[in-house]
């Protein structure tokens, strides 16, 4: 609690459900071992969230916002699903990392991905994905703006103020929520063969239709 508004915003949020809560705080867990990086202390930390974890026994866990890479015993323990902000083919990386890539690509089309969670970090098999324009009346301005600006140079001067940075990001936010409710809705209901999805023997679902309709109707 009291390190970001986005995390006490989530934390309360499943107090009000009288869901139980587990935390354990990646950054002071760095500060006390007093490790250079989070990667040289990755394998304890894991340890110890599936030690406070021992108590439950979830059918699944979602990856949203996490941030975070695991380690192997976290990937063979849980069935875990990830949240990537890139279409399938699309970039790796952080959101940051993802839209300046669509930006030094001068890319038509944006996307989310939700992944089977592997040890190849942003890269394991997609269960489902929606997609974007990042083209057309609302977008070609913001691009005209960029001129042949390199991406160095925008990063330089504007950072996530760009316009067109920050268009991308809200647009991709919006649909992230509804990408993973309809993912689990899909795995519930056996729209999706998980075996199948592990052994990437499965086509992935394109949710365009029922995200689209979430937003229309809000």
């Amino acid at each position: 609690q009291g390190e970001a508004e986005g995390s006490d915003q989530f934390a309360a949020l499943v107090h009000s459900y009288g869901i139980p809560l587990v935390a354990l705080s990646s950054h002071r867990f760095r500060r006390e071992r007093s490790a250079r990086s989070f990667n040289h202390v990755r394998e304890e930390f894991d340890q110890e969230v599936l030690n406070r974890l021992a108590d439950f026994s979830p059918n699944m866990e979602v990856l949203a916002g996490y941030m975070l890479f695991t380690a192997a015993e976290m990937c063979q323990r849980f069935n875990m699903i990830n949240l990537h902000p890139a279409k399938p083919g699309g970039p790796v990386g952080t959101w940051q990392q993802v839209i300046w890539e669509l930006i030094g690509q001068r890319a038509e089309e944006a996307g989310a991905q939700v992944q089977y969670a592997t040890m190849d970090w942003d890269q394991g098999p997609v269960i489902s994905y929606c997609t974007f324009p990042i083209t057309g009346p609302e977008f070609d301005p913001l691009w005209e703006e960029l001129g042949n600006r390199s991406v160095d140079g925008l990063k330089a001067a504007h950072w996530e103020d760009l316009p067109l940075f920050q268009r991308i990001r809200a647009e991709g936010v919006k649909r992230e929520g509804p990408l993973v409710l309809e993912t689990i809705r899909a795995i519930a209901d056996g729209s999706v063969d998980m075996a199948k999805v592990e052994a990437r023997a499965f086509a992935a679902l394109c949710l365009n239709g029922e995200i689209e309709s979430q937003l229309r109707t809000g």
